[in-house]
C-alpha cells in the first residue's frame, strides 16, 4: 500500500487527471490522485489525496509541491490522515 497526501485549496476546474498531471510533472510517480466531489450535486469539494509507492516520495512531494500553483491556486499538501468515524456514539 502506498502513502497518501492531502491536497487543499483545490480549484474547483481541478480533475483527477489534471491533479496526477501536476504531481508527475515535479517528477514523482502517482499511484492514484483523487479529486473529492460533493455526492448530492457532483461538484469538487475542493480537495484530494494522491497516493505514492512510498513514505518516502510522498513527503518529498509534501516538500516540493505544499505552497506551490495548480491551476490557479496555492495549494496546501499535507499527510493524509487516517479518517475517523463521524458517528460517535452511535447517534444519528
Amino acid at each position: 500500500m502506498g502513502s497518501k497526501v492531502f491536497v487543499g485549496n483545490l480549484n474547483f476546474s481541478t480533475t483527477d487527471e489534471s491533479l496526477r498531471s501536476a504531481f508527475e510533472a515535479e517528477g514523482f510517480t502517482v499511484e492514484d490522485a483523487v479529486v473529492i466531489s460533493d455526492r448530492e450535486t457532483g461538484r469538487s469539494r475542493g480537495f484530494g489525496f494522491v497516493t505514492f509507492a512510498s513514505d518516502d516520495e510522498a513527503n518529498q512531494a509534501i516538500e516540493k509541491i505544499n505552497g506551490q500553483n495548480i491551476d490557479g491556486r496555492e495549494v496546501r499538501v499535507d499527510s493524509a490522515k487516517e479518517r475517523q468515524d463521524r458517528r460517535r456514539g452511535g447517534s444519528w
